[in-house]
């Protein structure tokens, strides 16, 4: 048709390219970013370790055993000490007078006592005093009651300051006392709690050493598992890198599952402590009963199973950091 006008298309825009455009996270995203990890990791963790319920028991188990050891020789070290304890663990002196000895007498002798430098303390028990304790502690009552007299004399105890405990500082005191003539005997016999004392040293340094080998086993044993763990992940450790994971958020999983292996092991090792406390406290109290004693086994406390289970887990979290710092810095993309 010639009356028509030919229309023309517009020319294209020109489109301009740009290249990637870089972008600065904000310090609350990180933060957030972060967390959020923490919180994965933490029950993600624990998740994959529940999911292998044999191998992540038997991990706990040498854990448990290897803690259970330590705790229960330093519960019987605390009792025994209580049981000590419960006796006079001073040294004492104890002074027997003459039967016959009149009450102005043993006033001026206890007077005398008093004043030197090296007494702390003066105890007298008259006779039926004596007879008393004596009854109440050897359980021969009925024996006693029959006597026609009292055959006990009256009796000073003495304790002495804490500068004149020593032995010869003691022996240089019934010394001096001996030489009274109101005095039939002198028995200074502290030989057996010196003793215990010193068996108590002895076993808390045993015990301190064997902890610290079996903690040293607690974090190989969790340091080879955790490898095991590296080794099973390896590609997913390569993959999180590749797409440029740092080293802190690949470790971060692998620290947890340590820590929830110490923390099974210390529920576990809390158990085997209590179980075994459950079984002998019967019998500790019979045997007691029988040397009319009211001496009571204590047992794992709330704040001691608090303290076992901060202790595994802290174990467990070392053995895994020092695990993945050593095997994870080999393990890089090429």
């Amino acid at each position: 048709m010639r009356g028509a006008v030919k229309k023309s298309n517009p020319p294209p825009e020109k489109v301009t390219l740009k290249g990637a455009v870089q972008s600065k996270t904000g310090l609350g995203d990180r933060s957030r970013s972060y967390w959020s990890h923490h919180r994965t990791s933490f029950w993600g963790s624990c998740m994959r370790l529940l999911a292998t319920p044999a191998q992540t028991l038997m991990t706990s188990l040498v854990v448990a055993i290897a803690l259970a050891l330590p705790m229960t020789l330093l519960m019987t070290l605390d009792n025994v000490n209580e049981l000590g304890a419960s006796w006079d663990a001073n040294p004492k002196v104890s002074v027997y007078l003459n039967i016959r000895a009149k009450p102005t007498a043993v006033e001026q002798f206890i007077s005398k006592l008093e004043a030197f430098t090296e007494v702390e303390k003066v105890e007298y028990l008259s006779p039926d005093d004596a007879l008393a304790d004596f009854q109440e502690f050897s359980g021969f009552e009925g024996v006693l009651n029959a006597l026609e007299q009292n055959p006990l004399p009256p009796t000073v105890i003495i304790s002495p300051k804490q500068g004149y405990m020593g032995v010869d500082d003691l022996r240089n005191l019934s010394e001096r006392i001996e030489g009274d003539a109101i005095v039939d005997a002198v028995q200074m016999d502290m030989d057996w709690v010196r003793r215990l004392q010193e068996i108590m040293v002895l076993g808390k340094k045993i015990v301190t050493a064997l902890a610290i080998l079996l903690s040293a086993g607690v974090l190989l044993v969790i340091g080879n598992t955790i490898r095991l763990a590296i080794e099973n992940r390896r590609d997913e450790i390569l993959i999180a890198k590749l797409v440029g994971g740092t080293d802190g958020f690949v470790r971060r999983p692998f620290l947890y599952s340590g820590g929830w292996y110490g923390f099974f092991g210390g529920v576990l090792a809390c158990l085997i402590v209590a179980v075994g406390y459950m079984m002998i406290e019967p019998s500790v109290e019979r045997l007691a009963s029988l040397y009319q004693g009211n001496f009571r086994l204590r047992g794992l406390d709330f704040a001691s199973a608090m303290q076992m289970l901060a202790t595994s887990t802290l174990l467990g979290w070392i053995g895994a950091w020092i695990a993945v710092g050593r095997h994870l810095s080999h393990i890089e993309p090429r």
